[in-house]
């Protein structure tokens, strides 16, 4: 063996002294945990859902897509890219037809507003039951779950009262469902994260969940999140502060572009001003874990023909836009707005596939190519194959066909895992 200067006692004293640095980076980084993401969060007051809602908004999206010339014709009309219009809109439909909505958050919070508590109280078991019969019948989306009123001293009360009288209803008519989701708006300090962790870990002892099972996303709609008084970004601390619990950050276009005092016809997801925060947002969940979501448009396309073509091409171009940026869920406030949320996210993922399957088989296969592809490139190529393949934009067998490798392998590789790691996780 070759001589080298540094003793092993060296080495150790340098493992003893990293070993604190070690253990923190491995707690607070790390790393993807191969849960899904969905591409898109639904939001809907409270009150209006029902067990067949999921249903009514594909076959409603279907309807103005056919109203407006059909799947292709919208397609093109829209400015969304493809080879083939004809694939794309038999994907779209397909996935309308089954799956319409991913993540569906029923919103006790500002698309629901102050109604007295009686009525609250009511419209809380009415949802709740709803959705217990929602997930016997099989109607519910993979995701569900509530927006409650913030932790600010005016609603704190209320939305806590709120998700305890939501999760006490799902567990009378069972189990809580597998893709709960609850989400903590207008979030100002790391206190009210805190706080939010003292009320599930209560909530859990209360119901006889077992510790760890609530977790929360974070919205962040107040310039307070993103820039503290002492200088630092506080939405960095929200998920360290979280324990574990934060799932997900939620970028809140309106309420944070009004709080700037920036003019409601300004007020959109392409402002400067949003790309500031969502940039902060993202190097914040970077190696945590944590899931990341653009926000909306509230131009919606519906009414004159004229008008439905042109919020259709508006919220096509943002949702690719958001995803070329690296950020792969957004809100989606209308039936009508599924049609180019599943065409442009399938267009963005079929139009980057036939490179990126080729470049992670030749990586894979140590096939010479024009590029010098590293490990993380590798896993870049395989987590955007894997959430095509996820959403339904590609399917299994084109994946595995055109990488050469099992889609267990491409989980492997995206998560930075051995495939036998992959079972537990599996979407």
């Amino acid at each position: 063996m070759p001589a080298h200067s540094l003793s092993d006692a060296v080495l150790a004293a340098v493992d003893e002294r990293l070993a604190e640095t070690d253990a923190a980076l491995a707690r607070d980084y790390p790393g993807d945990d191969g849960r899904r993401q969905p591409v898109h969060t639904v939001y809907l007051p409270a009150d209006r859902f029902a067990v067949h809602t999921p249903h009514h908004w594909g076959a409603t999206a279907l309807s103005a897509a056919d109203a407006a010339g059909g799947l292709e014709q919208l397609i093109t009309d829209a400015d969304i890219a493809t080879t083939s219009a004809e694939t794309l809109a038999g994907l779209v439909r397909a996935k309308l037809t089954a799956e319409p909505i991913e993540d569906l958050r029923l919103d006790f919070e500002d698309g629901y507003g102050d109604r007295g508590d009686d009525v609250e109280d009511a419209d809380v078991t009415r949802a709740a039951q709803a959705v217990v019969h929602a997930l016997v019948e099989g109607t519910a989306p993979p995701f569900i779950g509530i927006r409650f009123k913030c932790m600010e001293a005016a609603t704190r009360a209320r939305g806590i009262r709120t998700l305890d009288l939501f999760l006490t209803g799902l567990l009378d008519g069972g189990d809580l469902p597998a893709g709960l989701t609850l989400t903590l708006p207008k979030v100002t300090s790391v206190g009210q994260v805190e706080a939010m962790v003292v009320v599930a870990e209560q909530l859990e002892a209360a119901l006889g969940l077992p510790p760890g099972r609530l977790r929360f996303e974070v919205q962040v709609e107040t310039p307070q999140a993103i820039l503290g008084a002492d200088g630092t970004a506080p939405v960095a601390r929200f998920i360290h502060a979280g324990d574990g619990r934060v799932s997900s950050l939620h970028y809140g276009t309106y309420d944070y572009s009004a709080s700037l005092g920036i003019a409601a016809a300004y007020q959109a997801m392409d402002h400067p001003a949003a790309d500031h925060a969502k940039n902060v947002m993202q190097v914040a969940v970077a190696g945590t874990g944590v899931h990341l979501a653009d926000g909306s448009t509230n131009i919606l396309p519906v009414g004159a023909p004229d008008h439905v073509a042109q919020a259709w091409r508006l919220h096509a171009r943002l949702v690719r836009r958001h995803l070329e940026r690296g950020i792969y869920q957004g809100w989606d406030l209308h039936p009508a707005q599924l049609v180019t949320r599943f065409a442009a996210t399938y267009s963005f993922y079929r139009e980057g596939f036939a490179l990126a399957a080729t470049r992670l088989r030749n990586y894979v296969h140590r096939t010479d190519s024009g590029f010098l592809d590293e490990p993380a490139t590798a896993r870049a190529l395989a987590s955007f194959i894997d959430r095509g393949r996820v959403c339904g934009a590609l399917t299994t067998a084109e994946v595995e066909a055109a990488t050469q490798i099992p889609v267990e392998t491409l989980r492997a590789i995206a998560l930075n895992r051995s495939p036998q790691s992959q079972e537990e996780n599996h979407e």
